[in-house]
């Protein structure tokens, strides 16, 4: 049975395309057939990380319309075998998107594919609301400091209670927590929250720590 991941977090600029691009990967390299598909309506990054960005001709929205089918609109990874996108369109607005529309492409993808990697959009909006609805697992992106912690925190609530699963009485979504740009030296300092701070706030399971990595830093500046 495919099971759908949704990566998601309350707050912006955490990483979350990252890690959908990296997790997609990953399982793409143990033999997983995946996609990963962009939720991100008129703010798309996916298709850029994933550098195939020249390659998007139809996108999610255009399939939720019936303006092109699947086979039409995903992008197969030219490095991995068992690794396609579905780029978020970069044009139309966050309404484009609909609870059913996204249950038919999800539902049609489930057929495909063993795992389907959603990246949702920032914050609590139509978007994120629908990148989590239909869920089995989430990985909730979160930075250590207050406030990315404290969106965390809400994600969470919303992941437990306004999912479909939550809505049908079957289990809860399986949710991990990967805490990213975490540097010992500020937690240290008092900058940042430390791992086990983090841990006890948001009382989620720890899937892995991303150290903030002194190039990319410079490399944004």
């Amino acid at each position: 049975m495919a099971k759908i991941l949704v990566v998601t977090s309350g707050k912006g600029g955490v990483g979350k395309t990252t890690t959908s691009a990296a997790i997609g990967t990953g399982l793409a390299l143990r033999g997983h057939k995946t996609v990963i598909v962009d939720f991100d309506v008129g703010l798309r990054n996916l298709d850029l990380i994933m550098g195939c960005e020249r390659r998007v001709v139809y996108d999610f929205v255009n399939v939720v319309n019936g303006e092109a089918n699947l086979q039409q609109a995903l992008i197969k990874d030219k490095r991995l075998e068992n690794l396609y996108v579905l780029a978020a369109s970069q044009t139309r607005d966050k309404d484009a998107l609909t609870v059913e529309g996204v249950e038919k492409v999800l539902m049609a993808l489930k057929e495909d594919f063993e795992y389907v990697v959603c990246d949702s959009p920032a914050g609590i909006e139509k978007g994120a609301h629908l990148a989590m609805y239909f869920a089995d697992e989430a990985i909730v992106v979160t930075n250590p400091e207050v406030s990315s912690v404290r969106d965390s925190d809400r994600m969470l609530g919303l992941l437990a209670s306004k999912s479909k699963r939550a809505e049908d009485g079957q289990d809860p979504i399986k949710e991990h927590l990967l805490l990213t740009r975490y540097n010992p030296q500020r937690v240290s300092d008092g900058e940042m929250l430390g791992v086990e701070d983090v841990k006890e706030i948001l009382a989620v399971a720890l899937l892995g720590v991303i150290p903030e990595s002194q190039a990319v830093l410079k490399a944004s500046n």
